[in-house]
């Protein structure tokens, strides 16, 4: 037969709040009763009556994680149960609340656990905080919680915050999501004489000083307003935007209609990047993000796909073309994460690319699908390994524009002008320059050296008419200097 451990809930308040059998089961126990911890009322009036109690309070003072703390006591408490055949366990509250060295004596397959009893301390909570938890309410451990779990427009407690370390941790994550003076209650010694509740600033949580087992911290609900971080009300937002009653414009996008939107959000947060404006870039990916959003809801409301087909399907390929970060897979640099992910995708793509460039995006824009399409290319040996034979085919191209001019053949000329916009675009690549990016930035440098030619004329108080090429030639020049 397994040895057993009787484990005994000592409730949230003094020993007035302690049932009448949990009390004689204590008193009357010969052995020395384990506690997880002396500080609690109950252990101290019990003390008075000659009960004797070991605890673990030094193993705390051992270790800073609490998870190898709890292991070490449940270890203790299986030896110590091997060794007697039968011990007595106390813990604060109620053994199943929020207890997890009960937990892990449970499944424990050495012994058997006996779980006498133990008043929960959240019935006197709600009577103290006057709430009704069928509102929606969350009991958190404040040791060991995660920011994606907590729900702030529900009542959120907090547990077990009994030192100014674990208060610290508490504030740092909600700061993270609360305004700093969002109201916060300590809650102590609920239920019993000593009961006391405090209202102060979230940002004053850890400069309590008067913290103990008995301590919880209490969250009201927040508005739902003040949530605009939080992913699942942007969801909700665009879907009023999309139904009825909602917006006129954004009922009437399609997956077509927006198309060009996407495109221009895209290319304005690579001009904030250029800008190295990180404000800038907050904001642009906020409009990318939105494109995302409204084809995700098109997309939802005519029963194709959902935002979260969208977030399942690229998390499913990151986990999938990255065996070196989720599976055991090793590799050497870059160079090898490269050719791991083209080998995972040509194998994904199974029989769907019949041919070497039937795989590229054409939606692209006509200089990055030209460059997609040169590099597919080189990967076979279709390229050129020296810049000179590049730069001699950009003049023989030059060469036909001519000619094609001179034969006034406006379609011929369109196409001698692509022809050598595929070989500069080829030269880049040469040296590692991306087209795109490239006449972007030179977009940019005209654009500023025309606005000061433009402010140079306005100062002036005449009309462009009144200036001379050379005249605003040599503004040009003063704006280039004035980069310079």
């Amino acid at each position: 037969m397994k040895p057993l451990i009787e484990i005994i809930g000592l409730g949230g308040g003094d020993i007035n709040q302690l049932p009448l059998g949990i009390y004689r089961k204590l008193t009357s126990e010969q052995d020395i009763c384990y506690v997880r911890t002396l500080d609690h009322p109950v252990i101290h009036a019990l003390q008075e009556e000659s009960v004797h109690f070991s605890s673990f309070d030094a193993i705390y003072e051992k270790y800073d994680q609490f998870e190898v703390v709890y292991h070490e006591i449940v270890r203790t408490l299986i030896d110590t149960a091997i060794e007697k055949r039968n011990i007595v366990y106390a813990v604060p509250g109620h053994p199943m609340l929020a207890e997890q060295t009960v937990q892990l004596l449970i499944q424990h397959p050495d012994v058997e656990v006996e779980i006498v009893g133990g008043q929960s301390f959240l019935d006197d909570l709600f009577s103290a905080l006057k709430i009704d938890p069928i509102e929606g309410f969350q009991f958190v451990d404040g040791t060991s919680f995660s920011r994606r779990h907590l729900q702030y427009e529900q009542h959120l407690v907090f547990c077990q915050v009994y030192d100014t370390f674990i208060a610290s941790e508490v504030k740092l994550t909600l700061l993270e999501d609360l305004p700093a003076e969002y109201p916060v209650y300590i809650v102590d010694a609920v239920g019993s004489e000593e009961e006391a509740i405090k209202e102060i600033p979230l940002v004053e949580l850890d400069q309590q000083m008067q913290l103990s087992n008995l301590t919880s911290v209490y969250i009201p609900p927040i508005d739902k307003e003040k949530l605009n971080h939080k992913f699942y009300h942007l969801k909700e937002v665009i879907a009023a935007l999309r139904a009825p009653g909602g917006c006129p414009w954004d009922q009437k996008q399609t997956h077509e209609t927006l198309k060009k939107y996407l495109i221009e959000e895209t290319y304005e947060v690579i001009e904030a990047i250029d800008r190295e404006d990180d404000e800038a870039i907050a904001e642009e990916l906020g409009d990318v993000l939105l494109q995302i959003m409204l084809h995700s809801q098109i997309g939802e409301e005519a029963g194709f796909f959902t935002i979260d087909d969208v977030i399942y399907s690229i998390t499913e390929k990151m986990i999938r073309r990255h065996p070196h970060v989720f599976g055991e897979l090793e590799v050497e640099d870059e160079s090898e994460v490269i050719k791991n992910w083209e080998a995972i995708k040509k194998e994904e793509k199974g029989n769907q690319q019949q041919t070497l460039l039937s795989d590229l995006t054409k939606g692209l824009p006509a200089t990055l699908l030209a460059e997609d399409i040169q590099k597919t290319v080189a990967k076979v040996g279709f390229d050129w390994s020296e810049p000179e034979p590049i730069w001699a085919k950009i003049y023989e191209e030059l060469e036909e524009l001519k000619d094609a001019r001179e034969n006034e053949s406006f379609d011929a000329q369109e196409k001698e002008f692509g022809d050598i916009l595929f070989a500069m675009i080829n030269l880049g690549r040469y040296y590692k320059i991306n087209p795109e990016i490239a006449l972007m930035r030179t977009n940019q440098k005209f654009t500023h050296r025309f606005q000061f030619v433009e402010q140079k004329v306005k100062e002036s108080k005449q009309p462009w008419k009144s200036f001379t090429l050379n005249d605003l030639d040599r503004f040009w020049e003063e704006a280039k200097r004035f980069e310079n």
